[in-house]
């Protein structure tokens, strides 16, 4: 009974960190189309930029939409694909002064990083 509760102990903590990585991709490109669409980036931040990040995001949704069941790598390695493209933006952004009200999204320099996410700041 003993190694079954471990076995199931680590099947959960197993797909607790899967679901931890799944919401932090989610998160983090809603929050980044979220910045990039916001009235007060437009001037802040090139159209093309904008487009970049917001199709980037697109992708990204679109992406767990469609592979629901990934597991915790695939999600991990699409966040950072992601971030890729939007932190050298924000980061531009970030150190021109023009932060959006509230500071950077989760994962930006000066945001927080999501809860249970092992990922790199």
């Amino acid at each position: 009974m003993v190694s079954e509760a471990e076995k199931y102990k680590n099947e959960d903590e197993a797909q607790k960190q899967r679901i931890g990585a799944k919401n932090a991709l989610e998160s983090y490109a809603y929050n980044m189309k979220s910045t990039m669409e916001d009235d007060k980036m437009k001037n802040k931040v090139s159209e093309d930029a904008r487009k970049t990040v917001i199709d980037k995001c697109a992708e990204a949704v679109d992406w767990l939409d469609k592979n629901q069941t990934a597991e915790k790598d695939e999600f991990e390695y699409q966040h950072k694909k992601l971030e890729k493209v939007c932190q050298p933006i924000i980061t531009k952004l970030y150190q021109a002064g023009g932060t959006p009200e509230g500071g950077m999204p989760s994962g930006m320099p000066g945001g927080g990083m999501p809860v249970g996410f092992a990922g790199t700041t």
